[in-house]
């Protein structure tokens, strides 16, 4: 069997699967490698489908299961718990020794059912966005210099496909970082599920005086635009993380209320110089 990647299928062809599809096909000509690009999204018209295949670059949109899956590499690119339901199909079409992978928030799930129906999966996250969506807003410099989290069930298994993957999204600029599913679902209800429940809380307790809000406000409460859909997936395939973080945060919360009531100034000039040091390391970790 000939190995290594020479087909990727690309199942949802949104702002992150149309921007890593134009980050590895770019990635691969750097490094003078021929790899065809397939893609699908249930949701393109005529329109959308001639421009994935014309000015994105996908070389060809696929809508029949079994050429759609018939990869050296299949991404899946959808919400979480499609993406979960979606491994029994490729598990019906792909092709003997594919190895899968997904772009989803959380990990721990998707890597269970995988292991359950016997695929060679590794997971990735970039960790990487903007507030346009769609393809339309995609491009490969979304993922320049940002970290790409992979996830497995231990250390990466020793396979060409795999050690290709990390050599291409290296060639596209990202910084592959290893976790354990469990690991990333732990670290990412803490950094990113956890902040996004604070902004949509934070939103809706201001609610009377939004009106006279500043671009500091703005700043902060930015993630209370993010879509419900996409949410709901993410909190239901990582719950007793997301909870443990949210009555964490509560607690700290609540101290800091203790400390402003009772003028406790040398307390809060403390997490005031922290913050500003895990602040500044913040920025400079993404290059600001």
């Amino acid at each position: 069997m000939q190995q290594g990647i020479h087909t990727i299928s690309f199942v949802g062809l949104g702002l992150i699967g149309a921007s890593l599809m134009q980050a590895l096909k770019r990635a691969a000509a750097a490094t003078a490698q021929k790899i065809e690009m397939t893609g699908f999204d249930p949701g393109f018209g005529d329109e959308d489908i001639a421009a994935i295949t014309g000015e994105c670059g996908l070389d060809r949109f696929e809508s029949d299961p079994a050429r759609l899956y018939d990869a050296d590499l299949v991404v899946l690119c959808a919400p979480v718990v499609t993406n979960i339901a979606l491994l029994d199909e490729v598990k019906r079409y792909a092709r003997t020794g594919a190895l899968v992978s997904d772009v989803s928030s959380t990990k721990a799930e998707i890597a269970a059912r995988a292991r359950t129906l016997g695929l060679e999966f590794i997971g990735m996250h970039p960790i990487a966005g903007r507030e346009q969506q769609g393809y339309r807003a995609a491009s490969p410099e979304l993922l320049e210099n940002r970290l790409m989290i992979l996830c497995s069930d231990a250390d990466v298994p020793e396979a060409s496909r795999i050690d290709e993957l990390v050599a291409l999204l290296r060639a596209a600029g990202c910084k592959p970082l290893l976790m354990t599913p469990e690991e990333h679902d732990r670290v990412y209800a803490n950094i990113s599920h956890l902040p996004q429940l604070i902004s949509t809380a934070l939103m809706q307790h201001c609610r009377e005086n939004v009106a006279w809000g500043g671009p500091g406000f703005a700043s902060v409460a930015r993630l209370a635009g993010s879509p419900w859909p996409v949410w709901r997936d993410i909190v239901d395939t990582n719950l007793d993380n997301i909870a443990r973080e949210l009555d964490a945060f509560s607690a700290s919360l609540a101290g800091i209320a203790s400390e402003v009531r009772e003028k406790n100034f040398e307390a809060l000039e403390s997490r005031f110089r922290e913050a500003n040091q895990l602040y500044q390391r913040l920025q400079e970790r993404n290059g600001s």
